[in-house]
């Protein structure tokens, strides 16, 4: 027993392990929905959970619980590690951010513009153009750690910034237009939650407590009102205090970061792949990958990326609006704008919001694996034909404690 906890251990702490346990949580959903199991993975994601406080009442099935409740956590984090990066890390001054921020908005660009084209004659489809747009970082870093010590840090850390920068754009999208009919009194409460978790901030409330309890105050308004619940973990993050108590100078926003990591890793986004990744392959024919909406996912994600990344990049540089990273080729550079093409975990999220009908996702499910695993494999290829092999040397690692795996989900 011992032997096996130590190793449990050592894999929870070697870097790839959240990506990988993210494969295989896809790989099970896939599995399960294809195999004699398939009435009972439907009817796991079907059970009703009830949660009621007076004539408060909360009923929704688990998949709904999953993809608005826990997925609210991974904002949470995501907003920590945003807030951390621009205070301290790699979004702190202008010259850190210049090249990331082009290159994520080439990236969110790029696939939408794709997406679009492909789909404009099916107007049925156009809510999921903001499908590619988003990478999963978890996926796309550890693929670079599994890689080891031919990879670059500036490398890793570029892919991080932009990966950050990626997840604000998305949240941005997702608070514009993936929205319900509004309903003005509960925004009011969200509203009110927000000026309390404000007046926290300002007092100088260091306790993490009070700031997670109006969150959740907040979430419940956010989920009643329209908007989609997961903005309230953002909204919340962005106020809990970097800075601690001058007698212990502990950073409630780091303890947070770090303690929530991996719950993050690897429970909450395995069991969010585990729900939303089993596409169907009953009767899967040639012309279902060339249906508009899977093709407009799977082209995003593998063209759209590659292209609105290393071209903004390489324009950025060559006109001196950013500069290019020391120790870094314009090979890799293109080796990482292909992994910022694996879209899984943000880009399924972004699909639950923008189709309720099952043979829709089941296509947006086919179009995010296609896209993704193209992406992943020649992404590999050619970080690997443009970088020497494992220096004797080792590099430091570049300090992301974050919740999609050091590097960093979304």
């Amino acid at each position: 027993m011992t032997i096996v906890m130590e190793r449990a251990r050592q894999f929870f702490n070697w870097e790839p392990s959240a990506g990988l346990l993210l494969i295989a949580a896809a790989l099970f959903a896939i599995v399960a929905n294809n195999s004699v199991t398939s009435s009972g993975y439907m009817a796991f994601l079907d059970t009703p959970v009830i949660l009621q406080i007076g004539a408060l009442e909360l009923n929704k099935p688990l998949l709904l619980w999953i993809n608005d409740g826990l997925m609210a956590v991974f904002f949470f984090t995501i907003g920590l590690e945003i807030k951390r990066e621009i205070l301290q890390g790699q979004l702190s001054s202008p010259d850190k951010v210049s090249l990331p921020l082009f290159a994520a908005i080439g990236g969110m660009v790029g696939p939408a513009l794709i997406f679009y084209f492909i789909n404009q004659s099916a107007p049925e489809n156009m809510s999921g153009w903001a499908i590619p747009a988003a990478t999963d970082i978890a996926f796309a870093l550890g693929i670079l750690a599994l890689m080891g010590s031919r990879i670059p840090t500036a490398l890793k850390i570029l892919l991080l910034a932009i990966a950050i920068i990626d997840d604000l754009g998305a949240i941005v999208i997702i608070a514009l237009f993936y929205t319900d009919n509004l309903s003005l009194m509960a925004l009011s409460g969200a509203g009110i939650s927000l000026l309390g978790l404000l007046m926290l901030n300002m007092s100088g409330v260091k306790k993490i407590a009070p700031y997670v309890l109006v969150g959740l105050i907040m979430w419940v308004f956010v989920l009643k009102s329209g908007v989609h619940a997961t903005l309230a973990g953002v909204i919340t993050a962005l106020f809990i205090p970097i800075e601690g108590r001058k007698s212990d100078h502990h950073s409630p926003l780091l303890r947070l970061e770090h303690g929530l990591h991996p719950w993050v890793a690897f429970l909450i986004v395995p069991l969010f792949a585990f729900a939303n990744a089993g596409v169907s392959l009953e009767g899967l024919a040639l012309e279902d990958l060339m249906s508009p909406l899977t093709l407009g996912v799977a082209a995003g994600l593998f063209f759209g990326k590659q292209i609105g990344v290393f071209l903004i990049s390489y324009l950025a540089v060559k006109l001196r609006i950013a500069r290019m990273p020391d120790g870094i080729t314009w090979p890799q550079i293109y080796g990482l704008s292909l992994l910022t093409g694996i879209g899984f975990t943000m880009s399924l999220f972004i699909g639950t919001l923008a189709f309720d009908s099952l043979a829709m996702m089941n296509d947006v499910r086919l179009g995010v694996l296609t896209g993704s695993t193209l992406s992943a494999l020649i992404g590999v290829g050619i970080l690997f034909l443009s970088t020497k092999s494992p220096q004797t040397k080792p590099e430091a690692h570049a300090s992301t404690p974050s919740a999609r795996q050091s590097p960093q989900m979304s």
